[in-house]
């Protein structure tokens, strides 16, 4: 089980996930607007992809309506 530290940027024109380069939190750029759950549909898949998980291993454990997340890799 892996957990990392996100922060979304919604609106974005790609989609992009970049790994902390010092501290600990990701950086995700997201096209999907801020909508009934859309950005964090997206985020889970871009998140999944990135790790070569499969999308129902990733999961939101906290911040699923603000720009910080937690989110939670389990490991297949």
């Amino acid at each position: 089980m892996k957990t990392i530290q996100v922060k979304v940027k919604p609106n974005a024109r790609t989609s992009s996930l970049q790994e902390p380069s010092e501290g600990t939190v990701w950086l995700a750029q997201l096209k999907s607007p801020p909508v009934d759950g859309k950005a964090n549909a997206e985020l889970i898949a871009l998140v999944a992809r990135h790790f070569g998980q499969p999308k129902s291993t990733v999961s939101l454990k906290s911040g699923a309506t603000g720009r910080l997340k937690l989110v939670q890799i389990a490991e297949v």
